[in-house]
């Protein structure tokens, strides 16, 4: 049995000028408990990390039932849907799309596959750096590739080792040895649940467990299990399966764990900040951030505001370090996010206050100090400077939690080529010109990192800020992504440099 429902698509609103987080993965082993259920709320805690498609998948110990849609997962899951979802094992995924993909029903997932009679339901959090070379071989062996996806060319590939050695953990660890880039990863079978996770950790993924011992949870963030009342216990370990059934708990090296590189940018914007990752708070981090940021680069003003929401811990270290008064001058509009809805022309023209809205009353005729996550094109600081100036403000200083963004993203981040990048473009003076802020500065490298000292692993991608890319970018998709002749060469050879780190 699937419950498989389609809705087609009104229309798509403009690509937003930040870094977006392709999506997030939940999964679920507890007899006796609503899985599907369980699945759908770990899936709205973690909906920050993707908003375009939703999908859960189940299993009953005989077959998998799956249900998954365009949308958020309120538009996907109703009462009806979720209670046709019966069984004791589920695996949920929340999509974004990123620039090399486009959001469909047949690209939401959880993949489902077939292994000879048995279905299981693979998510997928990252991106894989050699999916063409996959659906390749795939091909050439006889596969029929459908949906286009990297999580259906790993699919298929654990399906065809399964097939020959009948155990999945064997077609899970033959995958891992092929697949090449960023991967935490969730599949259930009628009566399992695995969890893996990439050799360099890129992506993060965590493992709790539910009180009285009555079962398991995998997420992507620990907000995930807050929601459905899990004790975090620990990380998924790079390179390591871990497998939840009857038995009990199993763990394995699938592949041997390679320079560690979580995502640093997780702990900037793309966590919520009551998560905690690799044991670092994400909230103490901004504030960190912020703190430090003061330190760095001072400014002489009246009001300290953030952009909400990643914006304001940040904003509250900043203020807490310099002395300046920090208010809520921007407002939110927390209702408006990835809609099927097209806006029109005219209200496309008003830019971020479809999202952000200035309280005149607080900030007309101050200075201000205006923290905020990251600039990557630069459209929409530029908007932002404007909105305030517009609402009375007398001077605004921005200042940025991050280096400059100059490079794109292989792992399963939205960046475009390099030449839309600004900071990869014009210099610091070139770009507060351009986007019309009385000063700007952003946060040193060595600061970013000296605001996260309790992860305890202490190794992370900073790729989009250095070139430095931990796992080697193949030259075919580095091509296509570098402004010049000189980059492609300079940061290939940087990406073979760190594969072999």
């Amino acid at each position: 049995m699937s419950v498989l429902r389609h809705r087609a698509r009104l229309g798509r609103s403009e690509r937003p000028d930040r870094l977006e987080e392709e999506c997030a993965v939940f999964g679920v082993f507890a007899p006796g408990e609503d899985v599907a259920r369980m699945t759908c709320f770990g899936l709205q805690a973690l909906q920050h990390r993707g908003q375009e498609s939703a999908g859960i998948a189940v299993g009953d110990g005989e077959t998998m039932m799956a249900a998954k849609d365009l949308g958020l997962v309120t538009q996907v899951f109703d009462e009806a849907t979720l209670a046709a979802l019966e069984g004791f094992v589920a695996v949920g995924h929340v999509r974004y799309s990123t620039s090399g993909g486009a959001a469909s029903w047949e690209a939401a997932q959880p993949h489902i596959s077939a292994i000879d009679d048995v279905l299981i339901a693979l998510a997928h959090n990252g991106t894989l750096v050699n999916t063409a070379a996959l659906r390749a071989r795939l091909v050439r062996d006889g596969v029929q590739l459908r949906a286009g996806t990297d999580s259906e060319a790993a699919a298929k590939l654990i399906g065809q080792v399964t097939q020959k050695t009948h155990h999945l953990r064997n077609g899970i660890r033959h995958a891992m040895e092929a697949i090449e880039g960023a991967y935490a990863m969730v599949l259930a079978s009628p009566d399992a649940l695995y969890a893996f996770r990439d050799p360099n950790g890129i992506r993060p993924l965590c493992i709790g467990e539910l009180p009285q011992g009555r079962g398991w949870v995998v997420s992507s963030e620990t907000c995930g299990l807050d929601i459905v009342g899990a004790t975090y216990v620990r990380d998924v370990e790079p390179g390591e399966i871990v497998r939840f059934n009857a038995e009990g708990v199993h763990s394995e090296q699938g592949v041997p764990a390679g320079r560690r590189a979580s995502c640093i940018f997780e702990y900037v914007y793309f966590a919520r900040p009551d998560s905690v990752i690799d044991h670092q708070s994400v909230y103490q981090a901004r504030r960190s951030l912020g703190r430090i940021l003061a330190q760095e680069a001072p400014a002489e003003a009246d009001l300290v505001l953030g952009v909400p929401d990643s914006g304001v811990p940040s904003a509250l270290g900043f203020a807490a370090e310099s002395g300046i008064p920090y208010a809520d001058g921007i407002v939110k509009n927390r209702y408006v996010g990835r809609t099927f809805i097209e806006p029109t022309q005219a209200m496309r023209q008003l830019g971020i206050r479809l999202k952000l809205n200035p309280l005149p009353s607080v900030i007309r005729g101050k200075r201000l100090v205006v923290i905020d996550d990251s600039i990557v094109r630069g459209n929409t600081s530029k908007k932002l400077v404007q909105m305030l100036r517009d609402a009375g403000a007398a001077e605004v200083h921005l200042r940025i939690v991050s280096p400059e963004v100059k490079w794109p993203c292989f792992y399963g981040i939205d960046t475009d080529t390099r030449d839309q990048l600004i900071a990869a473009n014009m210099s610091l003076d070139e770009m507060n010109a351009w986007i019309g802020s009385d000063s700007l500065a952003f946060i040193s490298l060595e600061g970013l990192r000296a605001a996260v000292p309790d992860a305890r692993h202490q190794g992370f991608c900073d790729a989009c800020f250095t070139g430095d890319y931990p796992v080697a970018i193949p030259e075919a998709l580095a091509a296509k992504s570098f402004s010049t002749k000189k980059d492609f060469e300079d940061v290939y050879a940087e990406g073979a440099k760190g594969a072999d780190a």
